[in-house]
Parts: C-alpha cells; structure tokens; sequence
C-alpha cells in the first residue's frame, strides 16, 4: 500500500533536508528521531513548524525528514525551507500565503571561505611598520 506524499528539498548554509508530507496526526520523525528529541535548541521547532502554521495545516500532517550537513542553525532553516516548498507543491493556495511570510525565500547566505595571506575570511596580519 503506498500513501501519496508531498516532498520539498530545502536548502541552508551547508545542509540540505529532504521533507515529505502525508496526510495524517501530526507526528514529525527527522533522521528516525522524533522531532523533539532531534531539535532540541529553545525556538528550533516552533521555526520549522511556522510554515504548517502559516497555511492552518499544523496537526493534520505527518513530517518525515531526512537532514545531512551543516550544524544545527542551517539544518533548521533547511527544514522549514523544505517544509515550505512541500506544503507548495501539495495545494498552490498556500503559495502567497507561504512567500509573503519569507518561508519559500532560499536564505543564499554561506560561510566565505578562507583568502591566502589572511588569518580568516577577511581578517587581515597585524600591520607593523617597522
């Protein structure tokens, strides 16, 4: 028996989260964990759940997700990025709802990487003049 699901892949510094949604009680498994023992940071969860809350779908879907890369920030913002796009594809009514709250937006914004001759990114040696 397959149950026809939804899937969005949402994008984040370094991570990457493949989403799907199925009709269903709420419940939200992320790398075989539930959702609460995954995302344990203060806010973490009720920024993935805003996208459901954004359309009035909160409780009424099941969320399997399936998250590699990056730290915990990037695979949070790819989370709700995916969970956005899935809710998207699932019923298009929801897609101004969804844009005008910022959760379909991929946040472009990665780590810059590191220049010859300088400490970091752009910190530069110490000048000394003499």
């Amino acid at each position: 028996m397959s149950t026809k699901y939804y899937e969005g892949v949402g994008r984040r510094k370094n991570s990457t989260a493949r989403v799907r949604i199925v009709p269903g009680t709420g419940q939200m498994v992320v790398n075989g964990k539930p959702g609460e023992a995954y995302f344990t940071r203060l806010g973490d969860l009720e920024a993935i759940l805003a996208p459901l809350r954004t359309s009035g779908m909160e409780g009424k879907l099941d969320v399997t997700v399936v998250v590699a890369g990056g730290g915990v920030t990037g695979q949070t913002g790819a989370v709700r990025h995916g969970m956005a796009r899935a809710l998207q594809l699932m019923d298009p009514t929801f897609h101004a709802a969804l844009r005008s709250a910022g959760h379909l937006t991929r946040d472009a914004r990665m780590k810059e990487r590191k220049k010859p001759g300088l400490k970091r990114a752009r910190k530069a040696p110490t000048y000394t003049k003499r």
